[in-house]
């Protein structure tokens, strides 16, 4: 059994592909300084998987703390999802940004060559896209960045080239995820932010549960069927196994896949299907665009389905209820 360390491991993408590591019989262990995540996810992963799991409350950034993980556990392999992901927040705060995505990659790199661990999937995500020209997405296309959170992504793929460059002993693969959504069919873990949520899903639970009176939908005059903007939603499980099918085809070199469902969504047509299947109201506002937002955005996803198998099951109605089940289940 191979033994891989998650960072941000109780987050919401990291929690869930814990539970499809295990299921795949990986042995794990999580480090997260719980800065956007909570320790009551631990407990309800050990009751989903039936399994006592390694965790350590600890900054990827401490490379003290890294090495004594590394030397303690005999880690095989990383999926490094931990760092800061706010878009908005990047912009306010994009030194905040740089020093924590960047500086906790490094380290965490520094510490893997050291104990020659040479095996990493990396989380990164489709803002490197910046507005593509054509859809849909291919892995191919000229990448750009229209905030901080995005440019920490891209400038961290273009080290982790580098590093294997430099060493050709590493395997990396680096995961573009799309709109991650949904959640664990148990309802124990799925997404829940703090504040006021710049994703739709979180944003569409916070009014479903009156914790807001309305969703502000940012523009109707986008060049789509409806006016609203399009995305690639994919369902969090889906996400999560993707991850471990590019841990079982893990080979020397850079690897780069997409994962989405490669079909886009609007917002409106999102917002109906919650509605619909889970039988609330979902009272709205259309409000001006966001800076920087996009027509559309989805994903081409062949690559990663003939290369790795991959190829999402779950369909937008599914996400629309797993989401819903698990908020219900987790809202006082």
């Amino acid at each position: 059994m191979k033994k891989i360390l998650v960072t941000g491991g109780l987050g919401f993408i990291g929690s869930h592909t814990v539970v499809e590591l295990i299921n795949n019989k990986y042995d794990v262990v999580i480090i997260d300084n719980l800065s956007n995540s909570n320790i009551d996810v631990l407990n309800k992963l050990e009751t989903i998987t039936g399994r006592k799991i390694s965790f350590y409350q600890e900054d990827v950034s401490n490379k003290e703390a890294l090495r004594k993980i590394f030397a303690q556990e005999k880690i095989n392999g990383v999926i490094h999802f931990a760092g800061y992901k706010a878009v908005g927040e990047s912009v306010s705060k994009p030194l905040m940004y740089y020093r924590n995505n960047i500086d906790s990659t490094l380290s965490l790199l520094e510490v893997m060559e050291e104990y020659e661990c040479y095996n990493l999937i990396f989380s990164s995500s489709a803002t490197v896209y910046g507005n593509p020209k054509s859809l849909p997405i291919k892995e191919d296309f000229s990448l750009s960045t229209t905030n901080p959170y995005g440019t920490t992504k891209l400038f961290i793929e273009h080290i982790l080239n580098d590093v294997y460059i430099s060493n050709n002993k590493w395997n990396i693969t680096i995961l573009r995820y799309f709109n991650p959504i949904g959640a664990h069919k148990s309802g124990l873990i799925g997404e829940n932010p703090r504040d006021i949520p710049n994703n739709l899903m979180p944003y569409i639970m916070k009014v479903a549960t009156k914790e807001l009176d309305e969703l502000k939908v940012f523009g109707n005059d986008y060049h789509t069927s409806d006016g609203t903007g399009v995305r690639d939603y994919i369902h969090v499980v889906d996400l999560a196994y993707g991850h471990v099918l590019a841990l079982k085809n893990s080979i020397s070199g850079v690897k780069i896949y997409n994962l989405g469902t490669g079909k886009g969504t609007s917002v409106l047509e999102l917002l109906h299907t919650f509605e619909r299947v889970n039988g609330v109201k979902i009272p709205y506002r259309i409000v001006e665009r966001r800076p920087g937002d996009i027509d559309a955005c989805f994903a081409s996803c062949d690559k990663a389905f003939k290369e790795l198998g991959f190829k999402a099951k779950h369909n937008i109605e599914e996400m629309c209820l797993d989401a819903y089940n698990f908020i219900k289940k987790n809202t006082n």
